[in-house]
């Protein structure tokens, strides 16, 4: 590519790529700011949470004069959302890959170290090594490479057996740990691209209907029924694959206890506390990202087929056409002497509209009237009532699983029935169907068996209850309790 060609590309994507539109932005570090102590616990936040949260910042900035203007956090947020650096959908905001890029770069920057070479030339020799392998056609080769990976292997087994333990000097745990966040902290922006990719092509297949000649989209239309189009997409497959990795079990449980066990290293000490909490919850964050593209997804595929099924690219075409018309029609008014009250003859068969002036726009009076005559007013108390509290939910769940895990730190693994014992239930069902939630939260070990309760209600009457057999254990449970999803 000529400097020329480079120059043009480069200028190309200064005047219309999101994310170098984001940096170069007069409010970037504000919003910046804002997107990444917002979204530090979650991937989706309400709007009216996200409102409130910046006119306070806005408030406090302008308060310590860092800030001028009376811009309300609103505004910020319509310019945000319309500049495709935050989505909102059904009254939540999540981040769009554009900005997924831009925090990424302006973290990097204080982030990137020179020692993390070594570390760098590590993963791309292997990478090379393992590419070789499946692209070599000759199975000898093959063979050569995978025994010669093979010994590497087994000498490492047999210095183990001899009591030889290779540890890593600290300067290599710095650096190996921090390249593990590194590559971590990409894979929730690899959510935010095939979410992007999946609305583009929704986008893209749209306009394809508009444009096309065939009737209501039959092209398209047999496409959907045959198959998942979506699904089909680069971006489709490549998710599938990940999400395919998520749900195994045994390899969820088994990247769960590793990420557990390099957390309680000393090396872990050379991450930041928020580096950690992100290692920490990777799993959980993995998990919700990948349940949300396919939300997203399921809802593109259902909104794409209603609009292939009632027909509305017809409209549109016609519609579009008509416009082409009007356009060519205007461009003669100049070059002819034609009154603007000529009947140019066009129109559009999509209903009628008869508007004689302005004050004809009026909205039209309801059919019939609300009778509120029977409406009594009560006045607001400061108490709740006993029929109010007789509603409320008298079982404290995370109360409940903090018990719990106190009792397995002290007896180790128990069931449900062997924890009862020790906590007898008292409130029912209700208190039951708890432990039931708690067991599944921390995803407890399902055994073939069946076990037999036996509790009491809040009235003191004896019940028998059956329930699924699992086996909690309290390394199970979060390091933080807050995190516990229930």
């Amino acid at each position: 590519m000529s400097f020329q060609q480079k120059y043009a590309s480069f200028r190309r994507q200064y005047q219309e790529h999101k994310t170098w539109k984001l940096l170069r932005a007069d409010n970037a570090p504000l919003m910046l700011a804002f997107i990444a102590d917002l979204f530090q616990e979650t991937g989706e936040v309400p709007v009216g949470q996200a409102r409130v949260a910046l006119d306070t910042e806005l408030q406090q900035l302008r308060e310590l004069s860092l800030i001028e203007g009376d811009v309300n956090a609103m505004s910020y947020l319509r310019v945000w959302i319309k500049s495709g650096w935050l989505r909102e959908l059904d009254d939540k905001l999540s981040r769009t890959d554009a900005c997924e890029v831009a925090l990424r770069f302006v973290k990097g920057l204080d982030e990137r170290e020179n020692n993390a070479t070594a570390s760098h030339l590590r993963i791309v020799q292997d990478a090379i090594r393992d590419l070789a392998v499946a692209l070599s056609p000759d199975p000898k080769e093959r063979v050569t490479l995978l025994e010669a990976k093979k010994a590497k292997l087994q000498h490492e087994i047999d210095a183990l057996n001899a009591g030889v333990v290779y540890e890593l000097s600290k300067q290599e745990q710095k650096e190996r740990i921090r390249e593990v966040y590194q590559l971590a902290s990409v894979l929730t922006g690899d959510f935010r691209r095939v979410e992007d990719e999946i609305r583009q092509l929704d986008q893209q297949l749209r306009i394809n209907m508009i444009e096309a000649e065939h009737h209501r989209g039959d092209i398209l239309k047999a496409l959907l029924d045959g198959e998942n189009i979506l699904a089909e997409s680069d971006a489709g497959r490549a998710f599938d694959s990940f999400f395919q990795l998520l749900c195994d079990e045994n390899r969820r449980l088994e990247f769960r206890e590793q990420i557990r066990s390099v957390l309680s290293r000393p090396a872990s000490n050379y991450l930041s506390h928020e580096q950690s909490r992100f290692l920490e919850r990777l799993l959980r964050e993995l998990t919700y990202e990948s349940e949300h593209v396919f939300q997203v997804r399921k809802r593109t595929e259902e909104s794409l087929r209603r609009y292939v099924e009632s027909g509305a690219h017809l409209e549109s075409r016609a519609v579009s056409r008509l416009l082409e018309q009007l356009e060519q029609t205007a461009l003669t008014f100049q070059e002819q002497n034609i009154s603007l009250k000529t009947d140019i003859g066009l129109k559009l068969n999509s209903g009628s509209a008869k508007v004689q002036s302005l004050d004809s726009l009026v909205l039209r009076a309801p059919d019939e009237t609300l009778d509120t005559s029977e409406v009594k007013t009560n006045k607001n108390q400061s108490s709740p009532s006993a029929s109010m509290l007789s509603y409320l939910q008298s079982v404290k769940v995370m109360e409940l699983a903090e018990i719990i895990k106190s009792i397995l730190l002290q007896n180790g693994p128990l069931t449900i029935a062997g924890i009862v014992q020790h906590y007898p239930v008292t409130k029912g069902l209700e208190e039951l169907v708890a432990h039931l939630r708690v067991a599944k939260a921390i995803k407890a070990t399902l055994l073939p068996d069946r076990e037999h309760i036996s509790l009491q209600d809040k009235e003191g009457t004896s019940l028998q209850a059956t329930i699924p057999c699992y086996l909690l254990s309290s390394d199970q449970f979060p390091q933080r309790m807050e995190d516990l999803t229930l």
